[in-house]
């Protein structure tokens, strides 16, 4: 049997519409005790801040917690390096997410700027549906590679014939817009003391791309 195989390639571009705000909480205490009630005033202001543009507090998801205890070297007079116990570290990631809308995101950001939490920001511009554009994909990636192969074919003097077979790692596809959008913690009380509101920002379009491997017999 005389066979085919053909590598084909999907390509697909999705304009984002889904935002995902990334919010990382981080304290630093002497005492555990402070060190989580710190991390807990500062979410509560998080939380404050998201009913303030429409949210329920309960939309502002934990995506992990973690609590460690700081060492760092310090020399003695005698010269020598020893551990010294700095603290407590609690850290908190959180996320909100929510259909793009450019001034609903200014007005998110300004609220988080004003309350006073100081976390640190960031923000993704992906699809609310990543399965869609999958679809989208594998559709693409098919077609190209069975209009390869009948060019093939023509050009040889065969006949494309029945498929054999399908070869395709499926893996996560990346559905991210490449444009970045961070706030430093420092920058947010100049944010809140100025009379600007966060600027509003049309994400780049997302491009995604990927292969599937097809196998026909060829008459």
């Amino acid at each position: 049997m005389r066979t085919i195989t053909v590598k084909g390639t999907g390509n697909v571009s999705a304009r984002p519409d889904y935002i995902i705000l990334s919010l990382n909480i981080e304290t630093l205490s002497k005492t555990y005790d402070r060190a989580m009630s710190e991390a807990t005033e500062r979410i509560e202001r998080l939380q404050g801040a998201a009913v303030c543009v429409g949210y329920h507090k309960e939309d502002l998801k934990t995506t992990s917690f973690d609590v460690q205890t700081r060492y760092e070297n310090v020399k003695d007079r005698q010269g020598n390096y020893k551990r010294e116990f700095v603290g407590y570290a609690c850290s908190y990631r959180l996320k909100l997410a929510f259909d793009f809308d450019s001034k609903q995101l200014a007005k998110v950001i300004s609220a988080i700027a004003d309350c006073g939490a100081k976390p640190e920001l960031s923000i993704a511009f992906t699809v609310r549906n990543p399965s869609a554009v999958s679809e989208k994909l594998l559709i693409s990636a098919t077609e190209n590679a069975r209009a390869k192969a009948e060019i093939l074919c023509k050009a040889s003097g065969s006949t494309l014939g029945q498929l054999l077979n399908i070869d395709y790692n499926w893996g996560e596809l990346n559905v991210y817009s490449r444009t970045s959008y961070e706030v430093e913690d420092c920058i947010q009380p100049l944010m809140a003391m100025s009379k600007c509101s966060a600027p509003e920002i049309e994400p780049d379009d997302i491009d995604v791309s990927d292969t599937v491997a097809f196998t026909w017999e060829i008459q």
